[in-house]
């Protein structure tokens, strides 16, 4: 999909299905262990998950498993349960979590219980839930990219673009070809492995969860990797060759959680990137403005590298992204974070990294074309 600089700029919309797409070589060459997206939050005592598959299909070949960790506090977590999940030829599921199991066939909207009871799970095609405005990013970071090697910087490494490339970034993000936002995905089918988990069997460690998910082969080697909507993508190598981003990309798909905070170093370069974009050098989100500027973008890049969706568990709602990390940061409030379908996570992502705000650089599209649940199983719509 990407294959230069400026159509590596895609990354943060992607022009495949969902937010992290099919982005190495290796990934490339089997999209049924491509994640497209992650979801993650609760509903009255349960944890609600879903991954999709960029591919539409399953592999027999394949482990899909969704990672648990769980603890008191953000980035702190003690105890982890895995939902390990394989499919056979037959495309029937056996899905495993501590000494609890479901296996069988998991394609009926009512989901496959387990023997334990404490997993409902949904294994089949459905609407993809992923919305966004692929053109109209296609061309602002176009501009971005071609302004790029002709703006100078600041010392964190900012680019000090002008107030007419600024608002044009602005208004190709907010059009498709100049008219208003469409969402490209509109249609588009995924293949979805969708779990409900009974929240005392996933909070042994405490009440804050962070989320993650992998696709690898049976030997346990990592294919895809995936906690929050774009970081991975958006933020390693966003500008840079194709040779660089491949590589980069395949160590941050496979490495382990001990070496994510490597990986902050990569992020720090291209948030400063992104924090120029509305004209302002800055006024990112987490910017510590009286920090020298080596380190000005160095504590959001700590916090992204730890890539995990993060979800409150004993908040009463589920209607902010990034909710729980607000809170962790002071902003006390009764959301439980993490990512529901309907969550719009491109624009809020994007407005936090330009402009240090939940708005303000939209991209015209602030829902799916399918209507998606966050409390009905399997919460996806039927394709």
């Amino acid at each position: 999909m990407r294959r230069h600089l400026l159509l590596a700029a895609l990354c943060l919309a992607t022009l495949a299905h969902g937010s992290d797409h099919l982005d190495t070589p290796t990934v490339i060459a089997d999209p049924a262990a491509d994640i497209g997206d992650l979801y993650a939050w609760t509903s009255p005592g349960h944890l609600n998950l879903a991954m999709t598959v960029v591919g539409a299909k399953f592999s027999d070949q394949l482990r899909y498993t969704f990672h648990i960790d769980s603890g008191r506090r953000l980035g702190a977590t003690t105890h982890t349960l895995d939902v390990v999940c394989k499919f056979d030829t037959a495309n029937a599921i056996d899905c495993r979590a501590a000494n609890d199991r479901a296996s069988g066939d998991a394609s009926a909207e009512s989901g496959l219980v387990s023997r334990g009871q404490h997993l409902r799970v949904f294994a089949g095609l459905r609407d993809d839930p992923f919305f966004n405005n692929v053109r109209g990013t296609r061309a602002a970071l176009n501009v971005a990219g071609a302004a790029l090697p002709t703006v100078s910087r600041d010392a964190a490494g900012c680019p000090q673009f002008d107030a007419p490339t600024a608002a044009r970034i602005a208004d190709e993000w907010r059009h498709t070809e100049g008219h208003d936002g469409t969402n490209f995905l509109a249609g588009w089918k995924t293949a979805a492995l969708v779990v409900s988990i009974d929240l005392p069997f996933v909070t042994r460690g405490g009440a804050m969860l962070g989320v993650w998910a992998t696709t690898s082969r049976r030997d346990g080697a990592v294919i895809d990797r995936m906690g929050r909507a774009l970081t991975g993508n958006a933020l390693i190598e966003t500008f840079g060759t194709e040779d660089a981003a491949n590589r980069r990309k395949e160590q941050y798909n496979r490495a382990v959680p001990a070496g994510w905070p490597a990986f902050a170093p990569d992020l720090a370069v291209n948030l400063a990137i992104y924090d120029g974009f509305d004209g302002h050098c800055g006024n990112q989100w987490m910017v510590v403005q009286n920090a020298a500027a080596a380190s000005r973008y160095a504590a959001l890049a700590k916090l992204l590298a730890d890539d995990r969706l993060w979800i409150k568990t004993s908040a009463p709602r589920c209607s902010q992204y990034l909710a729980a990390e607000f809170d962790w940061l002071g902003a006390t409030n009764d959301d439980c974070g993490g990512r529901t379908p309907a969550y719009d996570a491109v624009d809020t992502f994007r407005a936090l990294l330009a402009n240090g705000t939940l708005t303000g650089l939209e991209d015209g599209v602030d829902r799916d074309d399918r209507a998606t649940s966050d409390a009905v199983f399997p919460f996806l719509a039927a394709p």
